[in-house]
């Protein structure tokens, strides 16, 4: 049969499109029976289909052909070959109906790729591979309480351990409760607290004596401690008695020391005497009042000296000067030096006038040592500051009382004395 194109009720020919009139067009059986008659291939013999035929027995032949595409028989919307068709249906196709080996339940294909893995019927491994098989259901309870394998934190010190090792860590869990080792009594103690119990709770522990530094070597049970306090009280006080002479003895040894290292060294003392004007009312009122000033060295490794002042006068001074003296104390360095001293000593009265108000006038005095006083000879190691026999040497007659009120030698209710010897810089080859 021809084929032919029809347009708004027209008819065309499909070769030459011209019009046709429709009373003209007829069936033609026998031309209709040669072409049915003809022979040619599958139309799917490019993709492989080797069947050839008579043109009328094609449709039969697609209806059986493996490469012809038909629609899934399950309605899935997937198209393909006929062929490919068994093995989409039995495993790929959403739509198939599956049945779960384990739970038996039936499930779309789709819908099944969700229940594997999951199902409850399942046998499957302990996931902490303690090497025990069950069904997945009972799984949440084996590992929560039947697995060797779980994590369980320690009742006591609460870390986590593997079930199957926590005994072992209990003989080594620093809390783990343990009796006492004296047996004294006390409940439970963490073990990582038992030497602290030993050493401070314990009643049976042993204690040494609180009167240990004084030198008592007593060491009983604490519960007996109580009883030996009591009965040693007269010989724990002559230990601590016997402890505070040996620190005082100590801390005068100490201050010796701390008085030497600050002494100092560069042979020039100022003195500063504070409080003047209570310091003469005192000196008035008690003879011969001398004070005494700091010592210092005439250098590193030298002689050691000390300055005297009397504020009321001494001697031929007496009630109306200010004496000034030095004299030469025992020294840590005496027996390098050469006796006796005779080195030049300058003392000075400071003006503490205001330099750039006016040229400040000191009173000053300097002596050479008279080598035949016998106090510039080698001090004994018994001579002290307030030996009287180491009376300084130096001006009774100072200054007079009179002279020092004149300019600024008392300022702000003191005085400075200056004191310094002039001395070779190596006094010592």
């Amino acid at each position: 049969p021809l084929s032919v194109s029809c347009s708004e009720g027209v008819f065309k020919c499909p070769e030459d499109q011209l019009p046709l009139d429709y009373a003209k067009i007829y069936p033609d059986p026998e031309l209709e029976a040669q072409v049915l008659s003809l022979a040619i291939r599958c139309i799917h013999s490019e993709e492989g289909c080797r069947w050839t035929g008579l043109i009328k027995h094609l449709q039969a032949h697609l209806g059986t052909c493996g490469f012809n595409v038909i629609p899934c028989p399950n309605r899935c919307s997937a198209k393909l070959s006929r062929r490919d068709l068994p093995e989409h249906v039995q495993h790929g196709c959403p739509k198939r109906r599956v049945k779960c080996e384990f739970c038996a339940s039936d499930f779309t294909g789709e819908a099944f790729e969700g229940h594997q893995g999951t199902c409850p019927q399942e046998s499957v491994y302990c996931e902490n591979k303690c090497g025990a098989r069950m069904m997945r259901r009972l799984l949440s309870q084996h590992a929560l309480a039947e697995c060797p394998k779980r994590t369980q934190p320690c009742t006591y010190c609460a870390k986590e351990f593997v079930f199957d090792t926590i005994q072992n860590h209990q003989y080594q869990c620093p809390r783990y409760p343990v009796p006492c080792p004296n047996q004294c009594g006390t409940p439970s103690i963490a073990r990582e607290d038992v030497p602290t119990h030993l050493k401070e709770s314990c009643n049976t522990a042993m204690l040494l004596c609180p009167f240990k530094e004084a030198g008592c070597k007593h060491r009983c049970p604490k519960l007996a401690m109580g009883r030996h306090l009591e009965e040693s009280t007269k010989v724990h006080l002559g230990m601590v008695c016997a402890l505070v002479s040996r620190q005082r003895q100590e801390i005068l040894e100490l201050r010796r020391d701390v008085e030497e290292l600050s002494v100092s060294s560069d042979g020039t003392l100022i003195w500063k005497i504070a409080d003047y004007a209570r310091k003469l009312q005192e000196a008035k009122a008690r003879s011969n009042y001398e004070f005494f000033s700091p010592p210092f060295y005439t250098h590193k490794y030298g002689y050691k000296l000390q300055v005297s002042a009397f504020l009321n006068g001494n001697g031929s001074g007496e009630s109306s000067h200010l004496s000034v003296y030095i004299r030469v104390l025992p020294g840590e360095y005496d027996n390098l030096l050469e006796w006796p001293f005779s080195y030049r000593v300058t003392f000075s009265l400071l003006d503490q006038s205001d330099p750039s108000l006016s040229k400040p006038q000191h009173i000053t005095e300097t002596f050479h040592p008279d080598p035949n006083w016998k106090n510039f000879q080698k001090p004994g190691v018994s001579r002290s500051s307030l030996d009287e026999s180491t009376l300084g040497f130096g001006y009774p007659k100072f200054i007079s009382h009179e002279d020092i009120k004149k300019r600024n030698y008392v300022r702000d209710n003191a005085i400075f004395i200056k004191a310094s010897v002039e001395i070779p810089q190596k006094i010592l080859a």
